[in-house]
């Protein structure tokens, strides 16, 4: 046996050489006399000749080997450079990262060189000399190879549940993402996400969700419709929130915006009121990137039509904007170039909406001076478990309530009952800090 086993390795030896540099035609000619010399099936053999004498790099328990395929022979090479980053930097990233609401490792490292100090003042951490020392210096791309593992654990569409309104949008100009390139705060998107839970019928909570272009300072107010008195009502109590005087508002072209209150408010108080192409989400990019990384991911996909989960939603946005605009960096791209078929982004670094506003000289330094005061007093932490224990009152909330509608369900069927069927989707788990 093991003659023959020496002679096929010395026929694929040869064989190999002429079949990796064979043409197409060629090399089924050589298949198929290896093929028969040897008794290897046509896939097997066709990838022993195309793998002979090419080497393969492994990495077992820290041992880097490299193996040459179709040799015996294996060199072992043992990591040289002792590992910088140990458990306890491992354990303090894991906890920031789930404190950042788990951010890329880009906004992260910004995160962790200003937060640090806070949750040290508040003793939600404590820190010797050399773990503070090398948190502060962590690159993002080691941050994103470190995390990777519990980023993967934590892996969460919807549908767009937006009418035309044609009342007056004759009057309102169409502002295209081209032509929007304000470098002054108090230019802001809004758009409404949906609580439907994939089921768009009958009547559901809605979140109103603002975001300026310039500070990406961000704003969210649940109503309990798209009626135009509650959207409206919610967006002049978010005005009062903000920390720069509302300059532009940009919709898109649902009725709950394209009307005669929100029209006439504009005008009354000299704000420009535009509006984004029908059915191009790209004219209102940095709102509807925000729908997800802070409406969805902070309240999921669940169907939400009650009064209780209404008070729940504005009681977790009223902890959620302190805790985004005042802790979490965001970055904002600067250039995009196209190089053939690439395109090359740049991004500034990051920051979060409250160190954008401080940098800004058209904030006014008394409006500076009081978010200044308020960010003294916020602990990030703090904010994290108060978030993380409304959301799961909520949660709790909705489930039992699909519970209850499905049992009813089965009851209504068990009756012969004509019913028709609605999907009730599972929701997925938000980040949550214990």
């Amino acid at each position: 046996m093991a003659l023959i086993l020496q002679e096929r390795q010395a026929v694929t030896r040869q064989t190999a050489q002429r079949y990796q540099h064979a043409t197409k035609n060629r090399k089924g000619q050589i298949l198929d006399e290896f093929c028969a010399l040897t008794g290897y099936t046509r896939s097997y053999a066709a990838f022993v000749l195309r793998n002979w004498g090419r080497k393969r790099v492994l990495t077992i328990n820290g041992v880097r080997t490299i193996y040459v395929f179709g040799s015996l022979k294996k060199k072992y090479n043992k990591r040289k450079r002792p590992r910088i980053y140990d458990e306890r930097v491992d354990k303090t990233l894991k906890l920031l990262w789930y404190i950042a609401d788990g951010i890329c490792g880009k906004r992260l490292a910004q995160f962790i060189r200003t937060t640090v100090p806070v949750l040290e003042r508040f003793e939600e951490i404590t820190l010797d000399n050399e773990t503070r020392e090398k948190l502060l210096s962590i690159s993002p791309a080691t941050i994103d190879r470190h995390l990777k593992s519990e980023r993967d654990k934590c892996t969460i569409k919807g549908r767009s549940t937006t009418k035309p309104g044609t009342l007056l949008k004759h009057q309102i100009p169409i502002r295209t993402f081209s032509q929007w390139n304000e470098k002054s705060p108090g230019f802001v998107e809004i758009d409404l996400v949906s609580h439907d839970g994939g089921t768009p019928r009958g009547e559901f909570i809605q979140t109103l969700d603002l975001t300026d272009i310039c500070t990406k300072w961000t704003e969210t107010c649940a109503v309990k419709n798209k009626a135009q008195r509650w959207v409206f009502e919610a967006l002049q109590d978010i005005i009062t929130h903000l920390p720069f005087q509302l300059r532009g508002i940009d919709s898109d072209n649902g009725s709950e915006f394209i009307n005669a209150h929100l029209l006439r408010y504009c005008q009354t108080h000299k704000i420009t009121f535009t509006r984004s192409r029908p059915y191009r989400k790209n004219d209102n990019c940095f709102v509807e990137q925000k729908n997800y990384s802070i409406v969805r991911k902070t309240v999921g996909y669940y169907k939400y039509d009650t009064p209780e989960e209404l008070v729940l939603l504005n009681q977790i946005y009223r902890y959620l904007r302190l805790y985004t605009n005042f802790f979490l960096p965001a970055m904002n791209m600067i250039e995009k170039v196209r190089i053939g078929s690439r395109v090359k982004k740049t991004y500034d670094q990051p920051a979060t909406p409250y160190h954008r506003v401080l940098a800004l000289p058209d904030v006014p330094r008394e409006d500076k001076e009081l978010v200044q005061r308020q960010y003294h007093q916020l602990n990030p932490a703090a904010l994290k478990r108060t978030i993380s224990h409304l959301q799961d009152q909520l949660f709790a909330l909705a489930s039992r309530k699909q519970r209850n509608q499905k049992q009813e369900l089965v009851r209504s069927l068990q009756h012969g009952k004509d019913t028709k069927f609605a999907y009730i989707p599972t929701n997925p788990t938000p980040f949550n800090l214990e």
